[in-house]
């Protein structure tokens, strides 16, 4: 295992001064080579780094994967090539040097980061093989795991299964302390390279799940868990397979992980979750929650077995192999065995020390990513509506959030539309159907007058019993708050 992280100070000054910047890199190559970089095609790419310079070079070396003139890495990693050879990074023959791993530029929306991690599989169709201890580098798992985790200041942060230490990254810049956990001694290793790179501190650890923060509670914890559901064979990436069957680790960490938050403290998981033959998804997933967390659970797709074992088969690099068909029955005969009708993906969210309020949604639909705001604001609605009586309520002030606007239905020309409809243009972009009252309580919210006030003005105009229409109109009014649609004003 390379041990050298002493040239991160040095190999930051390089990419610094070869402006190998996520912006920079998506400039030079154009937008067709960046589309097709992501699609695991270089060849574009490649036609448009031929210059030898410091940046051009930098990019066919880590992200195309392909040898430079000795020559030219010294002029893009100055008095380096050496160190980073011994150090794992690089390696050289009489005249060339190629990568060992990826070193990636990365950004957030105020810092420029890179992120260093095992080499991308796969490109321009090569065989994907990797080793159980691969270290995976930036992918859409970490990018949505980024994009939901809540930004606001916090003490102290866990990112569990750090992996290359993408989300220990993020984390660094909003959080006082910050707590990066793996098994695999590799990650481990690319972890503390990559905060020294980047400049932030992180305390990195070995060991599994909590243990290596046993007695320890902290505000946010993020987590990206190997939650691949499988019938844990023995044979394991670790990066995505937990050892444990089934959904296992994905509820072990939604029932233990409260009790390593602070009151008030969030558990974000981007995860997994088996549906079982019978019984609805939010049902079994309900059943993890406690009694003592709010949360909000978000269903974002579903995949149906087969589907969901080729994905995986792809992904480890067995797609067309010898035991391709081998592995593919025995997966899917685990299935049948065990009754899982369909594999769910999604957000799970849970906040300490709240009163019980469990959300579950199925929502496939487009939200506005980063989502992260969005879950915040559904953890203050439920914060706003605790204790909250109906006369509480009707002393309340509420305003209509700034994005919500309203849609009507109809014949042209028709005295009254067939439907109205109240839609976010932000967060979850969520759509219900109203009612004229509905709407019309909605558009008078102002934060001027109380939900008392306004109901009784709509009774008034309405012609209907002011008693009745609170009765009937203040769940109402405790749903739109809820899902968004109001805000406390």
């Amino acid at each position: 295992m390379p041990s050298d992280t002493d040239v991160a100070g040095a190999l930051r000054q390089a990419l610094l001064a070869a402006d190998f910047t996520y912006d920079r890199v998506a400039e030079a190559i154009g937008e067709d080579a960046h589309r097709a970089l992501g699609r695991n095609e270089t060849r574009p790419a490649l036609r448009r780094t031929t210059s030898g310079g410091p940046l051009d070079t930098l990019v066919r070396l880590f992200l195309l994967q392909t040898t430079v003139s000795r020559d030219d890495a010294d002029r893009a990693l100055p008095g380096l090539v050496d160190r980073l050879c011994n150090a794992g990074l690089l390696e050289q023959s009489v005249s060339e040097v190629a990568a060992r791993t990826d070193c990636r530029p990365y950004a957030t929306e105020d810092r420029d980061l890179w992120i260093v991690s095992d080499l991308t599989p796969g490109l321009d169709g090569s065989p994907v093989a990797v080793g159980p201890d691969h270290v995976l580098g930036i992918s859409s798992a970490s990018t949505s795991l980024a994009q939901l985790t809540m930004r606001e200041p916090v003490g102290s942060a866990l990112d569990l299964g750090t992996g290359c230490g993408v989300q220990a990254l993020h984390l660094a810049g909003h959080a006082g302390r910050v707590v990066a956990t793996d098994v695999n001694a590799r990650a481990l290793w690319m972890t503390r390279l990559n905060a020294a790179v980047n400049e932030v501190e992180v305390d990195v650890r070995n060991g599994s799940f909590f243990e290596p923060v046993a007695g320890e509670r902290f505000d946010l914890i993020s987590t990206n868990p190997p939650f691949v559901i499988s019938p844990a064979t023995g044979e394991r990436l670790v990066y995505r397979d937990s050892g444990l069957p089934g959904d296992r680790v994905v509820e072990h960490i939604v029932r233990t992980g409260p009790d390593h938050l602070t009151d008030g403290g969030w558990l974000q998981v981007l995860a997994n979750w088996a549906i079982l033959d019978g019984q609805p998804w939010d049902e079994r997933l309900g059943s993890w929650l406690r009694a003592d967390c709010d949360a909000l659970v978000v269903q974002r797709e579903t995949l149906d077995p087969a589907s969901y074992v080729e994905l995986w088969l792809k992904d480890s690099g067995h797609h067309g192999g010898p035991d391709y068909a081998t592995r593919y029955d025995t997966w899917l005969s685990w299935f049948e065995e065990t009754s899982i009708e369909a594999v769910g993906f999604g957000w799970i969210n849970v906040r300490l020390g709240g009163a019980g309020v469990h959300d579950l949604l199925e929502w496939p639909y487009d939200v506005e990513q980063p989502i992260g705001p969005a879950i915040h604001a559904w953890g203050d609605a439920v914060t706003d509506l605790r204790g909250l009586s109906d006369d509480d309520l009707l002393v309340t002030r509420l305003r209509a959030r700034e994005d919500v606007q309203q849609e009507t239905v109809g014949r042209p020309g028709a005295e009254d539309p067939e439907a109205i409809v109240l839609r976010q243009q932000r967060g979850f972009r969520r759509a219900r159907t109203a009612d004229t009252i509905e709407a019309a309580f909605v558009g008078a919210c102002d934060g001027d007058l109380t939900v008392g006030q306004l109901l009784g003005a709509v009774a008034q105009l309405t012609e209907r019993e002011a008693d009745t229409l609170r009765t009937t109109y203040l769940p109402v009014v405790r749903e739109l708050v809820g899902e968004g649609f109001l805000e406390v004003s």
